[in-house]
């Protein structure tokens, strides 16, 4: 398997969460499962249909979580010699030149991006035109409305 490109930030939150499910999820679940089975028959118990399938996915995020984190490859871009360039888990803020709005983005994995908290996967359209450049560039990005031009403001790595 690849080598998984994360952050150290997006590296602890898939840990946290993998310690979430080994400590309590699961107890929980072979819990629900062992008090549907003292319920007797089992061809008709919806709880404990309904605990097995829970217990399956959480076996099956257990398993991924563990091999996405045996395979990381931690980014911390404070770390790198970057020449002041974009680099994979660079924090960048950037102008609509069409509408003169601002946003900051950090540049992450494809597993941690969510647009919500303004996590950008590196295989992003925004992400690819980005990686490389200077405060002070501007740059194209073909986006699903056609395309847009954008200024980089400001590039931290933190």
């Amino acid at each position: 398997m690849a080598a998984i490109p994360l952050t150290a930030r997006g590296a602890k939150r898939l840990e946290e969460e993998l310690h979430r499910l080994k400590t309590i999820e699961r107890p929980n679940v072979i819990e629900a499962i062992s008090e549907a089975r003292a319920q007797g028959d089992l061809s008709e118990n919806a709880e404990y249909d309904a605990a097995r399938e829970r217990q399956g996915f959480i076996e099956g995020r257990i398993q991924e979580l563990e091999g996405t984190l045996a395979n990381a490859h931690i980014i911390d871009p404070a770390t790198l010699e970057v020449d002041d360039r974009i680099v994979f888990g660079a924090t960048v803020t950037i102008e609509d030149l069409g509408s003169s709005e601002t946003v900051t983005y950090q540049i992450v994995g494809d597993l941690e991006a969510d647009i919500r908290q303004n996590l950008i996967s590196v295989s992003s359209p925004v992400a690819r035109a980005l990686i490389g450049k200077s405060e002070g560039d501007v740059v194209m990005v073909n986006v699903p409305a056609g395309e847009k031009e954008f200024e980089i403001i400001e590039i931290e790595y933190n």
